[in-house]
């Protein structure tokens, strides 16, 4: 029997990404929370396993020819997984193209531009005293994704999923369709997308993965001391 993955994990969308990939393949895991409204990211122990202290990150006991393996970025983890497993990540050349291009597309475009929108349109008027200055990064990434959501939805005008059969690229670019709504997007403006949104959505494994280590996360949108604390720690960080 396989050993355990150690999921280091937090239920954000690139955590999510992990679980719901784990969940799918039937792979067995175990958790390991990381706090990130605490900084337990920035621990040294964890940057062992992850040296951009982000999260998430795993350690494969027999990733390495049965020696174990950490790895770190939500991508390289996704693919790692669909190697062992041999699920989701097809082995021929020009559909493994296909999975991977649109898994960059995520990792390279979606994400980073969807987290600057939430950034801008969540946290930052709990940061920034003269919201005037908000303005300009809340029209500019909320535009830029309702541009990368217009792609995908070309994209799925004639297939379900993104790289013809179900792959690790939809399950790379779904958790970051979740908050939608906190990214000033509207899903029925690209209906392609949303019925692909709730296709996948309807999984049990994706339903089971999405909903790991719910009870854990903190708004930290909301007001108050706690959130403030948990602000500085997120965003606070410089090079040391």
């Amino acid at each position: 029997m396989r050993r355990p993955i150690e999921l280091y994990y937090w239920p954000t969308p690139n955590g999510w990404k992990i679980s719901i990939a784990l969940e799918e393949m039937g792979l067995p895991y175990e958790l390991r929370p990381v706090n990130i409204g605490k900084g337990e990211q920035f621990d040294p122990a964890f940057q062992v396993i992850s040296p951009n202290g982000r999260m998430p990150a795993i350690i494969d006991p027999e990733g390495d020819e049965g020696r174990p393996l950490a790895i770190f970025e939500s991508g390289a983890i996704l693919q790692h997984l669909g190697r062992v497993s041999g699920r989701f990540y097809p082995a021929n050349p020009g559909q493994r193209a296909q999975v991977e291009q649109w898994l960059f597309w995520q990792v390279g475009g979606l994400g980073p531009m969807a987290g600057q929108t939430h950034h801008f349109r969540q946290y930052a008027p709990a940061m920034v005293k003269d919201q005037r200055q908000l303005a300009y990064g809340v029209r500019r990434y909320t535009d830029e994704v309702r541009r990368l959501y217009s792609v995908l939805d070309r994209r799925l005008a004639d297939r379900d999923y993104v790289a013809g059969d179900y792959s690790i690229a939809d399950m790379a670019i779904w958790p970051w369709m979740v908050p939608h709504r906190n990214q000033g997007q509207h899903l029925d403006r690209t209906p392609n997308l949303k019925a692909w949104f709730e296709r996948v959505g309807a999984r049990d494994a994706v339903q089971k993965g999405f909903a790991l280590g719910r009870d854990l996360r903190g708004d930290l949108a909301a007001a108050g001391a706690k959130a403030e604390a948990a602000r500085r720690i997120l965003f606070g960080q410089r090079e040391v």
